[in-house]
């Protein structure tokens, strides 16, 4: 067996099953692209401090050059022999253009390449998760706009509260995938920070250039302290978070698509090329992909706090546990993508059923505070007008009425405050009316609304 890079101290050759149980390259191959702009960066600065000759630099590059080419064309093979993605690359590089590969690792440590390919990493990824979700926040707005003047009911502990525009309410969601964008801006601050320069842990010993090196690979700022640099996940925890929250959302907006579509309510339509049906009830259209967004957000959740378990217990500075962060950080990327890609698809084509949804604006007694308000207006203190408006739904509801259709001398047991005028109150007109308040479900607020939205994506 050959001997590792490390295993000058060593009389044993490695056990072959700890050698399977302890490679990271079946996953972390993935970061070659990182390692490789990483690894170029650092040469150039190894050639600048005067550890590599010109010409060195040179055939490290070109021989970097072509170990990237032959993993992309799928010719290069990965080994679990060489533990990971840094030693697979650098014994190629070594068969490419022999002792000069192992100047390359000069004053480095794979502590730092590893937390360095994370970050150029998750830079790249961050920009694809903006892109899909300004995707979705456009879907939402367009469907707002669809069905703008869709009145339906709102819902308080899942029963029916007041009436509410469609399109408000589904502009909701917009809102929380606009915060979702901004804590990705925010988080990039933090996550453009490089390692390099940091070695194992307490720091470079050779004069290289660690703003150069920064500024070639498209970090902002350096790490200022290199034990803080190789031993902190806090950038991965952070993401993780984000995604936490992202699904968490894209699951709320997934259960109320699969309520929508029951029986029950019957508010909406999903097209057939996204359901499944019952391999025993013929009858069945399941909405299965809204089901696996939100059993994915248990997953993405789930690799959350797997990370944070790893994280608790961990002394500085590097410790090999740290292995483990890569494939829950993948697993929740790759969920948190998708299932973004497939909300979007979803709302795209969701029809609205609005007989349906008329036939539910009927029962409730969704117009309810607006009577109490009337009340109000009337000089009765709103608690008092809460408490007799309970009374006035109670006896609607035991005489099968609805609150418009009960005549004045019915209104006038519960109270003598209420005149004729009461009718212009229980009208879905008047209740949207006096909903034009800034953030509120007013016809001419939420048209506004939409229009400010538009303006915001096409600043993204």
């Amino acid at each position: 067996m050959e001997k590792k890079p490390w295993g000058g101290r060593f009389q044993e050759d490695i056990d072959e099953f700890f050698e399977d149980f302890s490679e990271s390259v079946s996953f972390d191959q993935m970061l070659y692209p990182y390692e490789i702009k990483a690894s170029l960066a650092y040469a150039e600065a190894l050639r600048d401090a005067g550890i590599l000759t010109d010409k060195e630099f040179n055939l490290i590059k070109k021989g970097l050059k072509e170990i990237e080419e032959e993993i992309k064309e799928g010719k290069f093979i990965f080994s679990k022999e060489y533990e990971d993605v840094h030693m697979n690359i650098e014994k190629a590089l070594y068969e490419k253009i022999g002792e000069t590969a192992y100047k390359l690792h000069t004053g480095r440590s794979r502590n730092e390449q590893v937390v360095t390919d994370l970050r150029l990493y998750l830079m790249d990824e961050c920009e694809e998760l903006k892109g899909l979700i300004k995707d979705l926040m456009e879907a939402i707005v367009l469907k707002a706009e669809e069905y703008y003047g869709i009145i339906m009911p709102g819902f308080t502990h899942l029963q029916h509260a007041q009436p509410v525009l469609f399109s408000h309410w589904i502009m909701a969601y917009y809102e929380m995938f606009k915060a979702h964008l901004e804590r990705l801006k925010d988080y990039e601050k933090r996550l453009k920070i490089s390692p390099l320069g940091s070695s194992a842990f307490a720091g470079c010993p050779f004069k290289i250039n660690r703003e150069k090196i920064a500024k070639k690979l498209g970090f902002k700022n350096l790490t200022k302290n290199s034990v803080f640099a190789v031993s902190s996940r806090d950038f991965v925890l952070e993401i993780l978070s984000i995604l936490t929250f992202i699904m968490l959302d894209l699951s709320r907006l997934s259960e109320e698509l699969i309520l929508w579509m029951t029986q029950e309510f019957g508010f909406i339509e999903l097209p057939e090329r996204f359901c499944t049906g019952s391999s025993l009830m013929p009858q069945k259209k399941n909405p299965d992909s809204a089901e696996l967004i939100r059993g994915k957000s248990a997953v993405v959740a789930g690799n959350l706090f797997q990370l944070i378990t790893l994280m608790k217990g961990l002394p500085l500075s590097y410790n090999r546990d740290l292995q483990e962060d890569k494939p829950a950080l993948f697993l929740a990327l790759n969920n948190t993508k998708k299932s973004l890609k497939m909300m979007k698809l979803l709302i795209e084509e969701l029809k609205l059923n609005k007989e349906n949804i008329e036939t539910q604006l009927k029962k409730g007694y969704l117009l309810a505070t607006e009577l109490a308000d009337y009340l109000v207006t009337k000089g009765i203190p709103f608690r008092k007008a809460h408490h007799i408006t309970g009374e006035i739904v109670l006896y609607a509801e035991k005489n099968g009425k609805t609150l418009e259709k009960l005549s004045l001398e019915e209104f006038k047991k519960f109270s003598q405050a209420i005149e004729e005028d009461v009718y212009q109150w229980l009208t879905m007109e008047n209740f949207f009316k006096r909903r034009e308040i800034f953030g509120g479900t007013g016809y001419t607020n939420v048209k506004e609304r939409l229009e400010e939205a538009k303006r915001e994506l096409k600043k993204l």
